[in-house]
């Protein structure tokens, strides 16, 4: 005789530390070694957000420093942004394929040495090549800490423990906002940008003392010789991308991450300075608060996620439909708008990033542990592709219209309406796909000896 009883997701089995072919790894433990473990590696991205939003706060000075125009300052964020976009998909393989802790490394020190180069390198095209090398290093940073997050906690923590990862970056930003910026008014640039690019050295050196990829008995399955070398990276993009949860989670993130991180990393600052008529001391306040606000709603969404994941999609275009209503309004107000709708500007800005990363949160379920580093980098593909876009347009349209800010900033509202069009096409099918997966996983049977 036997006896059925059904199998949770995440219950070990019996067969070793590593799971078998189709079986479910065993959920990580979590507890107070993944925390460490887990901050060290938080605290790189820190330094990368740091270094990657440092332009934001310089950007007036930047354009005197080099003698540049609007598009060609642009260029700076516009290429950081290009290499970092282009780097996801190979970082995910590379995370997948070779782990964590090397591919953290060789991002610590590709964007410390691209922030030491901005420091100190007088011309615009050698500063270029360090914003360059600095988006590359950044590129190796967030996807690692995600795939850290799902080796080291169980998948139930996987939406606060990847809101936690955002709401640190945004911390990183308001380093920059608060500190950077001071520096760099007080000390000058290259002691500012030079001095910051020690803390990529202090985060290198906790990463190689403490960081570890898994926890003991955690070890991924082996990638099958089959799927090794060109056969691997063709099965990871192609097994990632046929997953509606994978592509709803890429236009998720696309939608909802570049209207604040263009505000935040360039244009920001000089939109509320030329065509609002702050002082920049003003102007850091309110770039300040949208980074505030970031962080406490990212506390509130991983929240309202981890216990309800009905509630991604109406986070998601909740978000997009204020962020949109805003951007308007502040546009088609005639004249400088009123403080306080630049106050509620910000603060809904500060709901862009969490909103973001929901879109993690409809891949991670969609594809196994073996391909969550490909599949998130396909979906972090999606934001910072729009934010290039954005941030290009922007630029060539302040130039060929004399500083027209409302114009320039319109080019937004047109790629939230065409990213939502996508989300609404993809919803329903990766819903349904990740129901049935649910399902499955509850009526799952292991028999056993009665």
């Amino acid at each position: 005789m036997t006896s059925s009883t059904p199998t949770p997701p995440g219950t070990p089995g019996s067969s070793g530390d590593r799971p078998g072919p189709g079986l479910r790894p065993p959920d990580p433990p979590g507890g107070r070694r993944a925390v460490l473990v887990w901050s060290v590696g938080v605290s790189v991205y820190f330094v990368a957000i740091i270094f990657r939003t440092s332009l934001g706060v310089a950007g007036l000075d930047a354009a005197d420093r080099f003698e540049i125009n609007a598009s060609a300052l642009s260029t700076f964020s516009i290429l950081q942004l290009l290499v970092y976009a282009g780097m996801q998909i190979p970082v995910g393989l590379m995370v997948d394929r070779v782990g964590t802790k090397r591919v953290l490394t060789w991002g610590v020190i590709l964007f410390t040495l691209g922030q030491l180069g901005f420091a100190f390198f007088p011309h615009y095209g050698m500063a270029l090549v360090s914003r360059a090398l600095l988006g590359c290093g950044d590129a190796m940073t967030f996807i690692s800490v995600l795939r850290l997050g799902s080796r080291w906690f169980p998948a139930r923590r996987g939406p606060l423990v990847g809101q936690l990862a955002g709401l640190v970056g945004m911390a990183g930003n308001l380093v920059s906002t608060l500190v950077l910026a001071r520096l760099l008014h007080g000390i000058g640039w290259e002691a500012a940008f030079g001095g910051s690019a020690l803390l990529g050295v202090l985060v290198l050196g906790l990463m190689l003392l403490f960081l570890k990829d898994h926890p003991e008995g955690h070890a991924p399955p082996p990638v099958p010789k089959e799927h090794r070398g060109a056969a691997f990276v063709r099965h990871q993009i192609a097994r990632s991308w046929a997953e509606p949860g994978t592509r709803l989670g890429l236009w998720t993130h696309f939608t909802t991450q570049f209207p604040a991180m263009v505000y935040l990393l360039l244009w920001g600052l000089p939109y509320l300075v030329e065509a609002q008529g702050m002082t920049r001391a003003e102007a850091g306040e309110l770039l300040t608060l949208v980074v505030l606000a970031n962080m406490v709603i990212g506390l509130v969404y991983g929240q309202l996620i981890a216990r309800n994941h009905r509630a991604r999609s109406v986070i998601v275009l909740g978000t997009v439909l204020a962020t949109g209503a805003c951007w308007a309004a502040v546009l088609s107000w005639p004249g400088t708008a009123p403080a306080w709708l630049l106050l509620v500007h910000a603060m809904v800005l500060g709901a862009c990033g969490p909103a973001s990363m929901v879109g993690f949160d409809f891949a991670r379920p969609a594809n196994p542990p073996e391909r969550q580093g490909t599949a998130s980098g396909i979906v972090n593909m999606g934001g910072f592709t729009a934010s290039m876009t954005s941030l290009l347009a922007i630029g060539v349209l302040l130039d060929l219209t004399g500083d027209n800010y409302r114009v320039a900033f319109s080019v937004l509202l047109v790629l939230q309406a065409f990213g939502t069009a996508q989300i609404l096409r993809l919803r329903r099918a990766a819903l349904r796909r990740e129901s049935e997966r649910l399902v499955a996983s509850r009526v799952e049977t292991v028999h056993v000896p009665a």
